[in-house]
């Protein structure tokens, strides 16, 4: 259920029952005394290394276990990490290692007979056993191990879930904190000021399309424009509204909005010229004015042009670059907006990329300023370069770019 509604996002399940230890022959001979409900029949060893390795974005390789011959059989199922990893097992929560592991512990609480006839079933369906031997292996281990092991797992749990995937209002709660916490940034648990767009499949398309060195001039604007106009939207929801309520025309009353009016924005030339379109196409008859940063001189930023509108103090202002980088050229241009009379609060910075040495210089200048991008990248270089960005913007979308 989890899985199904974040379809938008790359989910990965591990299963514990994946990593059991083979038996061995003299154990094969007595497999109807050996506990697979204890936490010595998993290779929890493995288990932690192959979480780890997740953790750190590097691909693993998950053991096939054969319920049937109780053995790990062939070299094992490449598996790559994954935006949401899900650990699913009956002691997941039992060892401790395992449980720092984990950004979220759920305990599914279901009752004791569905439980029973859930293992019937999957045992003697999907493992060949009869039903006898599932009934004797329930009360000699199962249920034992169940009270000695699992349930006081379940202090551990951040959540508990009575009736499993059926509960809807709990499966929407679980879903909806991953969704956060995927589209929250370190820095925006830093910065309230930082907002980063909900990244789905389509928008890392996007990125992946506007970031690869072999894409084409008409490809990259095609996408960054795409990007820009995401951006914008997401940047003009944070501007303030009045309630009004209009007649449709079925007679009803809606409840709607007026959208804020006394709005402009400012372009940092040249990149931020790509996001005129998109604020234009958004925003009808909109004022635009121009800021322009000269990239040399002793302290390497030089104001050396502006053209703003006359009243700019009483608007709301979107300032325009597609990069964030060092975060130089933004101080100077929020500085120039505050000078003009723009109070601090009425200024919403939209960009593509954002590298943290930007966000930082930015927010801690200028706190009260809103921050809106649609992705946070690594780093910068030692030329200032966004790591791993995606080159000259301007030069790439207006085709100056000698490469």
């Amino acid at each position: 259920m989890i899985i199904s509604q974040l379809h938008d996002q790359g989910v990965l399940l591990i299963n514990q029952d994946s990593f059991y230890h083979s038996l061995s022959h003299q154990q094969l001979e007595k497999v109807h005394e050996y506990n697979f409900d204890h936490p010595d029949a998993f290779d929890t060893e493995l288990l932690l290394a192959c979480m780890e390795n997740l953790k750190n974005g590097q691909p693993i390789s998950v053991p096939n276990y054969d319920f049937k011959s109780h053995k790990s059989t062939g070299p094992g199922q490449k598996v790559n990490p994954s935006d949401v990893i899900i650990l699913e097992g009956i002691l997941v929560l039992h060892d401790h290692r395992v449980r720092d592991l984990m950004n979220m512990k759920i305990f599914v609480d279901t009752d004791s007979d569905l439980r029973l006839a859930r293992r019937i079933q999957r045992d003697t369906v999907e493992r060949g056993r009869n039903i006898q031997n599932v009934l004797d292996q329930y009360a000699r281990f199962v249920k034992p191990s169940f009270e000695e092991f699992i349930l006081p797992a379940k202090k551990h749990a951040d959540i508990i879930i009575p009736r499993g995937g059926d509960n809807d209002v709990a499966i929407d709660l679980i879903v909806q904190h991953i969704q956060t916490k995927l589209g929250q940034h370190d820095l925006c648990k830093i910065y309230p000021n930082v907002f980063v767009i909900f990244s789905t499949f389509q928008i890392r398309g996007m990125h992946t399309l506007i970031r690869d060195v072999k894409t084409t001039k008409h490809d990259f604007v095609f996408y960054a424009d795409r990007l820009i106009r995401m951006v914008v939207e997401h940047g003009l929801g944070h501007l303030p509204f009045t309630e009004r309520q209009i007649k449709t025309p079925t007679g009803s009353i809606y409840p709607g909005v007026d959208f804020c009016k006394r709005l402009c924005g400012v372009s940092v030339i040249r990149s931020g010229e790509s996001m005129e379109n998109a604020l234009r196409a958004c925003c009808k008859g909109i004022k635009i004015g121009k800021i322009l940063i000269h990239r040399e001189g002793n302290d390497g930023k030089q104001l050396i042009y502006e053209k703003l509108p006359a009243d700019i103090s009483s608007r709301h202002v979107l300032l325009l670059d597609p990069v964030l980088a060092s975060g130089y050229c933004a101080v100077k241009s929020i500085s120039l907006l505050l000078s003009k009379g723009v109070p601090e609060s009425s200024i919403i910075f939209l960009n593509l990329i954002a590298a943290p040495q930007g966000i930082h210089a930015v927010c801690k200048k200028f706190p009260k300023v809103k921050i809106v991008t649609s992705e946070i990248d690594v780093t910068l270089d030692n030329d200032l370069r966004v790591i791993p960005g995606m080159g000259e913007f301007g030069d790439r979308y207006f085709g100056t770019d000698e490469d």
